[in-house]
């Protein structure tokens, strides 16, 4: 990729443990801790972020508890096979702690998006890097919010009828509420199309500046609306082909698409599972949605194509996408979520006589979206073209290591250093400091090896030893930069 991107995943937790899932979630985002993954927080981020509510990880990530739910961030992440192997880290992390707190057999995350039982919402953030002189233009936003709104055709992660909290709120249009299947599992819950805050008025572009590293150079593009991705696929086609349209938008080379309403559209479009998917554009004439993917696609084709092996695998997996939308379905059944989904959800009904409304198909669902391979019936139809499947080893190592081409690499150095020691520290995105040093600044996303690292982190250690005689040397992890 052109740039860094990171994800935050908020789990759903279902247990019969005592104390139900907010005391569950604690304990397993305790035990990742306890088992030395990370650095817990000894300040308070926010107010509802205090001290030892979650902390940064040794793989340059981050686990803490946001609204009851339990929240994994992954690394910065340059190459995409790394995000989605980081990614799968996040799973790996929660499923030992749940086995270790010997609560396998009751205790269950799902990474989706829905709580069926009281239909509220959590979300799957994408953060994207975007340099800040980015040409952002009425026409290049519109184009770009055209292309949010419409990839949630390739990317959406389905799910069973509409959510019953948005038909009280009015939120859904006449009959859309009996719906037998979505595309999304969000759009009930969108309301705008650009907005600064992200609860109570979810919006598909966040538009709070806050980059989370050098303001003159870069800005953070923070996605709300797109479903939590389950096979490795769909998340390498949600994740590769939006960064390739913002290296459109970069150079100036944006398709001219513009939506009449952007949330409308994404509403809409949720509730309509086979073709043509038609759209209202804003100068009153209609088009055709998967048209208007395919002219990104050739764009991107035009402008990238041979540029390096990830750009062009994410080209032809996008090709393959739209190719089994506009034929065949069943020919992107394993590789996007909402039509595998679908499918199996159809030979289930049949076969065991249901209708749509039935609570089983909702606890199907969820079990789709299951941590815990085992659970997970989404696994075994998985159509993964090896270049989007990580290997267990690289999972494995994607647990305790950082990225070797990002800033998570000298965080993840710095970090290290402090383990074991007594000595007051503060661990952010961009900043690692402890009191006697001058902070670690990473302003740069992409620079793993910051100007003076080397000198700094020899200083941290020696101010540690002083302190601490016996903490000795806690080593760089086995990651390498590269």
């Amino acid at each position: 990729m052109n740039r860094v991107v990171g994800l935050e995943t908020e789990y759903g937790c279902l247990t019969d443990a005592e104390g139900g899932p907010v005391a569950v979630v604690q304990r397993i985002r305790d035990r990742i801790f306890q088992d030395g993954h990370g650095l817990s927080d000894l300040h308070q981020r926010d107010w509802d972020e205090p001290a030892g509510n979650g902390g940064f990880l040794f793989n340059g990530g981050r686990c803490y508890v946001d609204m009851g739910h339990l929240e994994y961030c992954t690394p910065e992440c340059r190459d995409l096979r790394d995000l989605i192997r980081f990614d799968k880290a996040g799973d790996r992390l929660i499923e030992q702690a749940v086995e270790t707190e010997g609560m396998a057999q009751g205790t269950s995350f799902v990474r989706n998006n829905i709580d069926y039982y009281s239909g509220a919402t959590f979300g799957c953030h994408e953060n994207y890097l975007l340099r800040r002189d980015a040409p952002l233009t009425e026409a290049s936003v519109q184009s770009l919010l055209t292309f949010l709104t419409l990839r949630m055709l390739i990317t959406g992660a389905g799910r069973v009828r509409a959510s019953p909290q948005a038909e009280a709120r009015m939120e859904t249009l006449a009959g859309w509420r009996d719906a037998d299947f979505q595309v999304s599992q969000r759009a009930d819950f969108i309301n705008n199309d650009l907005f600064e805050w992200v609860q109570f008025n979810r919006a598909i572009i966040n538009t709070r500046d806050e980059p989370l590293a050098d303001p003159r150079r870069f800005r953070r593009l923070h996605l709300l609306h797109g479903d939590t991705s389950v096979l490795p696929a769909t998340l390498a086609l949600k994740v590769g082909a939006t960064s390739l349209v913002l290296d459109l938008l970069e150079i100036g080379q944006m398709p001219d698409h513009r939506l009449a309403d952007a949330v409308l559209t994404f509403r809409s479009l949720s509730h309509i599972v086979r073709p043509p998917w038609r759209v209202s554009l804003a100068d009153g004439t209609s088009g055709c949605a998967l048209e208007m993917l395919r002219s990104f696609l050739e764009t991107a084709e035009r402008e990238f194509r041979g540029r390096d092996s990830e750009t062009d695998d994410v080209l032809d997996l996008w090709d393959r996408a739209l190719a089994g939308l506009e034929g065949d379905q069943e020919t992107v059944v394993g590789v996007i979520d909402w039509v595998t989904k679908r499918w199996l959800f159809e030979q289930f009904r049949q076969s065991e006589g249901l209708a749509w409304d039935d609570p089983w198909l909702q606890a199907q669902d969820l079990e789709f979206h299951a941590v815990a391979a085992a659970r997970n019936i989404a696994f075994p139809l998985a159509r993964t073209p090896p270049e989007w499947m990580p290997l267990d080893s690289e999972v494995e190592t994607a647990i305790h290591d950082a990225p070797g081409n990002t800033r998570a690499f000298a965080r993840s150095r710095a970090m290290r250093a402090l383990k074991g020691s007594r000595a007051p520290y503060l661990v952010d995105w961009e900043k690692v400091s402890i009191e006697g040093v001058s902070p670690l600044r990473l302003a740069d996303p992409f620079d793993w090896e910051p100007e003076g690292f080397a000198t700094w982190l020899r200083r941290l250690k020696t101010e540690l030893a002083e302190r601490n005689p016996g903490l000795g040397d806690q080593g760089e992890g086995r990651g390498t930069a590269r």
